[in-house]
């Protein structure tokens, strides 16, 4: 077994097993979507199975963090490997059932951002889960967390627009129904 932060096998020239990819569109700007995204304390609300995480090294939103997404007593130590805020985050991720790379793409699109993820799965075991986790939207599959994210980052958005509206609304001489 690779150690958590070795480079997948398929850099040297060994064929990933799979290749997986989702997108959802969100109705919220990009830069909110991302922060959510790269919110680690907020991880388990939208991953299934995730039960904390540890031994972050430095911003998620930088090359070269680390850390360790715990699932159950299960450790997923991930590594960050490029990130372009708020437009692209790409990860390295091991762990005894799932190894391989992520990217995740944030896109402006119709009032909203488009996200798109890739998942590449690396060795057979990797492969297999990769291939079961891909296949329908139930909780814990990579839609199916893709859409809970999306939902959250909804309601996040319109909260948050909420409170700009009440806002305004306290404002002295700010009564919408005064002409």
């Amino acid at each position: 077994m690779q150690a958590p932060f070795e480079a997948p096998s398929w850099q040297h020239g060994q064929t990933t097993m799979g290749t997986h990819r989702v997108t959802v569109h969100v109705a919220a700007p990009p830069d909110k979507v991302f922060r959510l995204w790269t919110d680690l304390d907020r991880l388990k609300e939208w991953v299934g199975g995730v039960t904390k995480v540890t031994d972050v090294t430095g911003p998620i939103d930088q090359p070269g963090t680390r850390y360790t997404v715990w699932f159950g007593r299960m450790p997923s130590g991930t590594e960050v490997l490029e990130a372009d805020p708020p437009r692209f985050l790409r990860t390295r991720f091991r762990s005894r059932v799932l190894g391989g790379e992520t990217k995740a793409t944030f896109e402006p699109e119709a009032e909203g951002t488009r996200i798109t993820q890739e998942f590449r799965t690396e060795g057979w075991i990797a492969g297999i889960a990769g291939r079961i986790f891909s296949m329908g939207s139930y909780r814990g599959s990579f839609r199916g967390e893709l859409n809970t994210f999306a939902r959250l980052a909804e309601t996040e958005a319109r909260t948050a627009a909420g409170k700009t509206e009440a806002a305004f609304l306290d404002f002295p001489g700010s009564d919408p129904t005064v002409e």
